[in-house]
C-alpha cells in the first residue's frame, strides 16, 4: 500500500518474515519460514506481478489497518490520514496458525486464527536480533490476546517479553484486550470463617455452542473440589482431586460431556489450576459448587471463559467481573499495556478489558486513544488500534531518547515511566485505575525513523495484527 512507502516510491517495510511460506530462505538462525529483504519488496513493487516475487499477504487486512495507524503516511494530496510515526520503518512477522490439534482441543472454531506462542516467541527473538544487527530501536507491537492463563504474568511467554523489554532500545506493547464487556469472567474473595468455604457459580451457555475450554484458578496455600449441576438438574458428584488423572464425565439425558483437568501446582505461578472442557454443552444455566479449604483468614478464585473470538455462542457468568480481564500476556510486567478510551469524548471504551493482575500487580499502565481511530481501510476500535497508536508514540520517543541522544540506554520500563508522567490525569479519578491505569496519553504527531513489530498467537487471537520494521506482526 501507498501508506507504507516513501516518497520516492521505494518500501519502508524493511523486511518481511512469512512464517507460513516454507519453499524460501528463512532468517539466519531460524529454520522455517521464508524471509523478504527490502530489495527483494521493491523489486516486487515494479512488477507487474507483485506477488510471483514476495507472495507474502495480508488476507484480512487487520494487519494491515493496525499498521497503518502506527506508522501509515498518507501520500495524497490533501489527505488528513496519518499515522503515529509516518517515518518508521517497518518489520513484518506474519506468523502460521497453530497447529490443528491444537484447534481441536481448544474448540477453537473455523476461520478464527490462533497462533501458538512458541511461534510468537520466534517472531520476538527475529526482532529482538533486529534491533541488534541494525543497532537501532526497535518498537515490538505483539497485536494479540487470550484468556487463558494466570492473568498475573507468570507465563512462559510473559516472562520472556519482560525479558525482551528490559533489554536496552527495545520497547514491548501488548493491548489489554476487549473482554470487560463480555461477562466472561468470575472472581471471588470471601472470608474463611470455616475450614471449608463453599461458593456457588452461574453460567449461561448459549444456543447451539458445540464447545470451549474454561479454567478455574485457585490460590495457594488453599485447595479446591468442584461439582457441576447441569440445566436439566444432573449433577456431577464433588471431585477432589487428590488424584492426578483426568476425569470425564457424561450425562444421561444430554450430549454434553466434561473432561477436568487438576494442577495442584501451576508450573509458571505455583497455584492451583483446574481446566474444564466442555463438549456440545447443553443450552441453559450451569452451577459449580466450588469449595475451598484452607487455614488462612481468606479464599479466592477466578473463573475465565474463552475470548469472544473463540465462542460461537452468548456463554457468560451470570455475575460476572468486567475487572481483571486484561488478556494475556498484558500482565507481564516490564511490557507497555494500554486500555482504550474514546478521545473524541475522553470516555473509557466500554469493551477494553480492565486491571489489576490476579496478583495485584497495575495494570493497564495507562489508556490510548482506540475508538474510530482512522485508519487506511476506514475507521477502528479496540484496544488493538490504542497499542498501534502508542506503538508509533513509542517510536518518536525513542527517536528523541536514542537516535538523538537525549537517553541513549531507554528502555520499556523507562518509555513507560514517561509516558505516565507526562500524560492528562483527570483530578476526579484515583489513579492507579483499574480502567485508566496511572493516567489517559495523548500521542502527538512527532515524525521519527524507527523499526517496530506486531505478533500474533494461538491459544491466542490477534487484537491486533500490524504489517510492518516498525514492530508488527500480521497473519
Amino acid at each position: 500500500m501507498d501508506v507504507f512507502r516513501r516518497e520516492d516510491g521505494t518500501s519502508r517495510i524493511f523486511s518481511i518474515w512469512d512464517q507460513t511460506i516454507q519453499d524460501g530462505t528463512p532468517p539466519e538462525g531460524f529454520c522455517f519460514g521464508t524471509e523478504y529483504t527490502n530489495e527483494q519488496i521493491n523489486l516486487a513493487l515494479q512488477s507487474e506481478d507483485p506477488l510471483s516475487v514476495v507472495p507474502s499477504t495480508d488476507e484480512d487486512g487487520h494487519g494491515t489497518a493496525m499498521a497503518s495507524a502506527a506508522a501509515g503516511k498518507n501520500t495524497e494530496a490533501g489527505s488528513i490520514f496519518q499515522g503515529a510515526a509516518p517515518d518508521a520503518d517497518i518489520v513484518m512477522v506474519k506468523c502460521r496458525e497453530g497447529k490443528q490439534y491444537l484447534r481441536d482441543y481448544y474448540m477453537i472454531p473455523d476461520g478464527v486464527p490462533a497462533y501458538c506462542d512458541t511461534d510468537i516467541g520466534m517472531a520476538v527473538k527475529y526482532l529482538d536480533e533486529l534491533a541488534r544487527v541494525g543497532k537501532r530501536p526497535v518498537i515490538i507491537c505483539i497485536a494479540m490476546g487470550t484468556n487463558w492463563g494466570d492473568h498475573a504474568g507468570n507465563s512462559v511467554l510473559s516472562r520472556y517479553l519482560s525479558r525482551i523489554a528490559e533489554k536496552r532500545n527495545r520497547v514491548v506493547i501488548i493491548p489489554a484486550g476487549n473482554e470487560g464487556n463480555t461477562g466472561h469472567h468470575y472472581s471471588s474473595l470471601f472470608a474463611m470463617s470455616a475450614a471449608t468455604m463453599e461458593q456457588s457459580v452461574e453460567m449461561r451457555v448459549g444456543e447451539n455452542e458445540p464447545g470451549f475450554v474454561m479454567e478455574l484458578w485457585g490460590e495457594r496455600p488453599n485447595i479446591m473440589s468442584i461439582s457441576i449441576r447441569s440445566p436439566g438438574g444432573e449433577t456431577i458428584p464433588t471431585v477432589d482431586f487428590r488424584s492426578r488423572e483426568t476425569r470425564n464425565f457424561s450425562f444421561v439425558y444430554s450430549r454434553t460431556r466434561i473432561t477436568i483437568d487438576h494442577v495442584l501446582v501451576e508450573q509458571g505461578s505455583g497455584d492451583e489450576l483446574v481446566v474444564l472442557r466442555f463438549t456440545l454443552p447443553t443450552a441453559g444455566v450451569w452451577t459449580f459448587h466450588i469449595a475451598v479449604q484452607g487455614d488462612i483468614d481468606y479464599g479466592a478464585f477466578n473463573m475465565w471463559l474463552p475470548i469472544s473470538q473463540f465462542m460461537k455462542s452468548d456463554t457468560y457468568f451470570l455475575r460476572s467481573s468486567p475487572y481483571t480481564t486484561l488478556t494475556e500476556p498484558s500482565v507481564a510486567r516490564s511490557v507497555i499495556t494500554p486500555s482504550a478510551y474514546d478521545a473524541g469524548n475522553n470516555s473509557f471504551y466500554i469493551d477494553s478489558s480492565r486491571g489489576f493482575g490476579r496478583d495485584g500487580t497495575v495494570k493497564p499502565d495507562f489508556a490510548a486513544p482506540g475508538v474510530d481511530v482512522p485508519t487506511a481501510l476506514g475507521n477502528k476500535s479496540g484496544s488493538s488500534v490504542a497499542v498501534a497508536i502508542t506503538a508509533g508514540a513509542a517510536a518518536q520517543f525513542m527517536q528523541w531518547a536514542v537516535v538523538e541522544g537525549n537517553d541513549v540506554l531507554a528502555q520499556s520500563v523507562e518509555v513507560k515511566s514517561y509516558f505516565i508522567r507526562g500524560a492528562v490525569r483527570d483530578l476526579d479519578v484515583v489513579y492507579p485505575n483499574r480502567s485508566w491505569g496511572d493516567c489517559d496519553i495523548i500521542v502527538s504527531s512527532r515524525q521519527g525513523t524507527l523499526p517496530g513489530v506486531s505478533v500474533n498467537h494461538l491459544i491466542y487471537s490477534t487484537t491486533v495484527s500490524v504489517r510492518g520494521v516498525f514492530a508488527i506482526t500480521s497473519r
